[in-house]
C-alpha cells in the first residue's frame, strides 16, 4: 500500500481543497457492478477526471436507504459474487495505484457478521479512509466508531433537514471526516432540482460543527452540483452515475469513458463556481 500523506486522507483532501478555494466532488459507485475489475478501472478514471473522494457501495440484500437505481446495481453486484471481503480486497489492490480517499458505504448487518474489530482492522490494512453506515443510529455507533477511530478510519455521520440541532452537534462530535448532509428525506435518487432552503439548512449545521459539509441525495448533474456547492464544501453524486453506467450497453471501456466524461463535466462546473 502506498504511504498516506499524513493522517487521514479525507482530512488532507478537504484541507488542500479549502486552500485552493475548491469544493470536493465525491462520487458513489457500486462495487462489483458489473464486476470488481471494471470497478477498479472506473475508480482510476474518476480520479483522472478530477473526482476528489470516492464512495464504494457494498451490496446488501435489504438496502433500505437506496433508490431503485442503486438497489438494482446492488443486485447485479451480489449476482457477480461481490462480498464485503472482496470489496476490501479491491481497496487493497487500488492502493497500489492511487491515494484518492476511499470510503465504504455499507449497511450495518454485513459489518456485524464480519466482526466489528476485525472489520476495522482489515479496513485500515486495506487502505479504507472512511465508513458510511446509513442504518446505524448514533446511540448504537460506539463499538464501531471506537474500533475505527483507533485505526484512523473515519465514521462519517449523516444528518437530514429534520435532524435537531442538538443531535447534529452530537453526531459531529462522535463522527469523523465530513458531515454527510442529506439534502432531502427519503431514499437516494435524483431530484428535479436542488431543494429550496438548502442554504439555511447548511448554515444551521455549520453553527454546530466546523467539519466540512458534503451534500448528497438528488445531485444529478453539473447545474445541481454548482447550486449545492455555493453553500457546501462538497457535493456527492451517486444515483446519476450508477444509472448512467447501467444504461450504457457497450463494452466496459465505453461505459467507463462515458461515466468519466459525465463526472468531468461536473468537476468543471464546480471549479467555475
Amino acid at each position: 500500500m502506498m504511504e498516506k500523506p499524513g493522517g487521514n486522507r479525507i482530512d488532507h483532501k478537504f484541507k488542500v481543497l479549502k486552500e485552493r478555494g475548491e469544493q470536493a466532488l465525491i462520487v458513489y459507485v457500486m462495487a462489483g457492478d458489473p464486476d470488481l475489475e471494471t470497478t477498479s478501472r472506473l475508480v482510476l478514471e474518476l480520479e483522472r477526471q478530477g473526482v476528489d473522494l470516492i464512495e464504494l457501495g457494498v451490496p446488501f440484500s435489504d438496502p433500505v436507504a437506496d433508490g431503485p437505481e442503486i438497489q438494482a446495481a446492488g443486485q447485479r453486484s451480489l449476482a457477480s459474487g461481490t462480498t464485503l471481503r472482496r470489496v476490501l480486497g479491491l481497496v487493497g489492490d487500488l492502493r497500489r495505484h492511487t491515494e484518492i480517499p476511499l470510503l465504504l458505504m455499507t449497511y450495518y448487518n454485513p459489518l456485524l457478521r464480519y466482526g466489528l474489530e476485525r472489520f476495522a482492522e482489515d479496513s485500515s490494512a486495506a487502505g479504507v479512509d472512511g465508513i458510511i453506515v446509513p442504518d446505524l443510529p448514533m446511540e448504537e455507533s460506539g463499538p464501531l466508531g471506537n474500533a475505527l477511530q483507533d485505526r484512523e478510519v473515519a465514521l462519517v455521520p449523516l444528518v437530514a433537514p429534520t435532524t435537531p440541532r442538538e443531535r447534529v452537534t452530537r453526531l459531529a462530535a462522535s463522527g469523523g471526516g465530513f458531515i454527510y448532509c442529506v439534502s432531502r428525506t427519503g431514499v437516494t435518487g435524483t431530484a428535479g432540482r436542488v431543494e429550496d432552503g438548502l442554504a439555511g439548512y447548511l448554515e444551521s449545521i455549520r453553527q454546530c460543527t466546523d467539519r466540512p459539509l458534503a451534500v448528497g441525495f438528488g445531485i444529478s448533474g453539473p447545474e445541481h452540483a454548482a447550486q449545492a456547492a455555493r453553500y457546501a464544501d462538497g457535493v456527492i453524486v451517486g444515483s446519476a452515475v450508477v444509472r448512467l453506467a447501467a444504461s450504457y450497453d457497450g463494452y466496459p471501456a465505453g461505459r467507463i469513458a462515458e461515466v468519466g466524461r459525465f463526472v468531468g463535466g461536473i468537476k468543471q462546473a464546480l471549479r467555475a463556481t
